[in-house]
């Protein structure tokens, strides 16, 4: 599974007054103040005018429901208005339609075709883009080499979802020699923009010594800024951090509320450390029926360690308590999480 990278509302800073200038930004004013329906109302004579800049805001606002009623197809017609024009913003947006079939029927070479009209113009997005196209083989033969070379050219503007993803080729071997130094030099850069990606991944080498020299306190910090952010895997590692005092000070009570948070994103290591936890009454109130269920729910989303401890937990159960945990268990899933206890 990858992630297809978009452009949300464009800001422009337009030289000179005009009449244009000055409804655009009574536009944008609007919008950056939450006010969408007045926004709209700006833009769209600009729009109907053939101005790419209100045309893609509006298409962003269709995609999205901002102000209006969500409607993709009409999101498709205004990027396409604008993506016509020559518009790079509105290429790599049409594309991410066509990638993910919104408003349009999926259309992964229809996809690269946008992709690419914006990247060869130097959109450090849609480079990344057409890099993730290549890495998975999505709408173009798979190729690694490809996909480092467009992830290079957005990298080296500084684009740190592409810097993230140049760390990880490294890091793997894909497209380029493995080197892990050089991984961690380019999931630096983009950790400290801000990337939970790059965090996460900057994070794991110096808990593991990989690239950088090993260092738990470097790590858990890491850790927690992706975290932070919601990055299920940051999220499930602090929570390590926390239950083993590596980096931070040993507080298990801290770790169930991370490991808690990252099981609620389906994270099946998170579950089934929550689950041995409750088996163990660390951090949390002892309670088997919750052990079982955490254990139940890791092995459905692929651990299958848990298979194993949620058979062991068995043994120390009445059949009735078997039953509640795989009844809390369904409950669980079926509710994406948010019915638990």
């Amino acid at each position: 599974m990858f992630r297809i990278f978009s452009v949300a509302l464009i800001a422009v800073t337009l030289s000179g007054f005009s009449a244009r200038a000055a409804n655009f930004q009574k536009g944008l004013d609007a919008a950056l103040a939450g006010d969408f329906k007045m926004a709209f109302s700006e833009w769209l004579p600009l729009a109907e005018q053939g101005d790419p800049d209100a045309q893609v805001n509006l298409g962003f606002m269709y995609q999205n429901g901002e102000g209006i009623p969500e409607n993709d197809a009409e999101a498709v017609r205004w990027y396409l208005m604008a993506a016509e024009q020559g518009y790079a913003r509105a290429q790599v947006n049409l594309g991410s339609m066509y990638q993910h079939g919104e408003g349009v029927v999926k259309d992964e070479a229809e996809a690269v075709r946008w992709f690419r009209m914006a990247a060869e113009q130097g959109d450090a997005i849609a480079q990344t883009n057409i890099g993730l196209m290549y890495e998975h083989g999505k709408g173009v033969i798979k190729d690694d080499a490809e996909a480092v070379r467009w992830y290079r050219m957005a990298a080296e503007q500084s684009y740190a979802e592409a810097e993230a993803s140049l760390g990880l080729m490294y890091a793997n071997g894909k497209g380029v020699l493995k080197d892990k130094q050089e991984a961690a030099r380019w999931y630096l850069m983009a950790a400290e923009q801000g990337s939970a990606r790059a965090q996460a991944s900057i994070g794991f080498m110096y808990q593991t010594g990989k690239g950088v020299e090993k260092d738990d306190t470097e790590a858990a910090r890491w850790y927690l800024m992706a975290a932070e952010q919601g990055h299920d895997r940051a999220q499930a590692s602090i929570g390590f951090m926390y239950q083993t005092g590596k980096g931070v000070e040993k507080d298990v009570a801290e770790a169930v509320r991370w490991y808690r948070i990252a099981a609620e994103q389906g994270n099946a290591i998170a579950q089934n450390n929550l689950g041995a936890l409750h088996e163990l009454g660390e951090g949390v109130l002892k309670d088997i029926v919750s052990a079982h269920m955490w254990f139940n729910i890791a092995n459905a989303n692929g651990a299958e360690a848990s298979a194993e401890n949620r058979d062991a937990t068995e043994g120390r159960m009445s059949p009735e308590q078997i039953a509640e945990a795989t009844r809390r268990a369904r409950v669980c899933m079926s509710s994406s999480y948010s019915d638990c206890d």
